[in-house]
């Protein structure tokens, strides 16, 4: 049968979502951003035989990548968060230790509501810059969630 809309299937929905560190489950997410991946451009203005300036563009011989930034609820006790032993080794290790052991492959996971995988990306060499706490109030009620930026040399979406 012959699909009769613009999609011929569902689209993801994004509901659940985790952060994989070295193929194991370390936090659920309670948004993401920066899977992205772009390609490079090059560009060169030259002078048509009109006189007449032209831009031409073409392949760079970068691909760039964003930082990743995960948010999610705050943990009451940071000395069993595996986020924050992270960011903890790379801090303390500065310039001086070995930055390459605290570098860490890992994947940003999304199920579906019936809790079946719908899509995955794949970071490679990552580590965590910056761990940011929301703003705090007397007056909220809601829980208190954090963003960890992650570093990272190259992003593929891979399911």
């Amino acid at each position: 049968m012959a699909s009769t809309g613009l999609f011929s299937a569902d689209p993801i929905i994004s509901q659940n979502f985790f952060l994989e560190l070295d193929g194991k489950v370390v936090s659920a997410l309670v948004s993401v951003s920066g899977l992205d991946v772009e390609v490079g451009v090059g560009k060169v203005t030259q002078i048509g035989k009109d006189g007449k300036k032209q831009q031409v563009k073409f392949l760079g011989q970068t691909v760039e990548v964003a930082d990743l930034q995960l948010t999610r609820v705050a943990p009451a006790n940071i000395a069993n968060d595996e986020l924050w032993k992270w960011f903890k080794a790379v801090r303390q290790g500065g310039l001086s230790g070995d930055r390459a052991k605290n570098r860490k492959n890992g994947s940003v996971v999304l199920y579906d509501a019936g809790a079946k995988e719908v899509a995955r990306f794949n970071f490679f060499n990552g580590w965590p810059s910056k761990i940011s706490t929301d703003q705090l109030s007397v007056d909220g009620s809601d829980a208190i969630k954090e963003t960890v930026s992650i570093v990272i040399e190259r992003l593929e979406r891979v399911t």
